[in-house]
């Protein structure tokens, strides 16, 4: 008979975040599949009872190719194993959690995701910057900055997003910034808008770079920002000094 698998997602990477579920299924797990972005203090938190598999995933450097970690959950789970594919924020959100219960569905393992808190909110909200707030922004849109590099086209709309009014908050758009910042001035967003590149986001070593659209770029080269950093564009960006801890 075959096991079951949950996708579960671990929020932003403070442990304090996760889920009651979450936790309690990550301490039941037989085999965990996980890559860096829960973090070192969610990692840490994996039982030694558990088989523990790196899928990778890292910056430039995937372990594991995604239809492996997809063979390696079916396998796992026909083998009648309770496996937990443990994911940074929310499996759903640019997690590719999407793709993955496809596969188990299609071959009739059960599936169940587990949401988790995603960084687009929480990570900003921990820099003191509410990504909506009735006197900057009514609306927000969530972009992933690394888009399926076998896509012969972008599938993001910049001249209509250098358009848009409210907050845009880019996930894993570190190694692109410079091609958005561009892509956003050349289609017409004002270079003084402001912006916030949020490294490390709830954890104990989050660290913030603010500035503009015009300088942006600059300031995280000088500063050498690494991935992961949520990216956040708007005018909800000003309350940063007002509002952060």
């Amino acid at each position: 008979m075959n096991g079951k698998v949950y996708l579960v997602g671990s929020g932003p990477g403070d442990p304090e975040l996760l889920t009651i579920k979450a936790k309690r299924l990550i301490e039941s797990a037989e085999v965990i599949l996980y890559d860096q972005l829960p973090g070192k203090a969610i990692l840490d938190m994996l039982p030694e009872s558990a088989e523990k598999i790196d899928v990778g995933k890292y910056a430039g450097n995937h372990k594991l190719s995604q239809w492996q970690i997809n063979e390696l959950l079916v396998k796992r789970a026909k083998e009648g194993k309770i496996v937990l594919r443990l994911k940074g924020g929310d499996p759903y959100l640019f997690g590719r959690g999407g793709e993955e219960a496809q596969t188990l569905a299609a071959e009739g393992i059960k599936v169940e995701v587990v949401p988790g808190i995603t960084s687009a909110i929480a990570v900003p909200a921990y820099a003191g910057i509410p990504i909506t707030h009735r006197d900057y922004a009514s609306m927000v849109t969530f972009i992933t900055g690394h888009e399926d590099p076998d896509k012969e086209e972008t599938a993001l709309n910049w001249e209509l997003l250098a358009k848009f009014e409210g907050t845009l908050v880019i996930l894993m758009g570190v190694s692109m910034l410079e091609r958005n910042v561009k892509e956003l001035m050349k289609h017409g967003k004002s270079v003084d808008t402001p912006v916030a590149v949020i490294e490390r986001g709830t954890r104990p070593d989050q660290r913030v770079t603010i500035g503009t659209l015009a300088d942006i770029v600059g300031l995280c080269k000088q500063r050498k920002v690494k991935a992961p950093a949520v990216t956040v564009i708007g005018d909800v960006v000003k309350l940063h000094h007002e509002l952060a801890p």
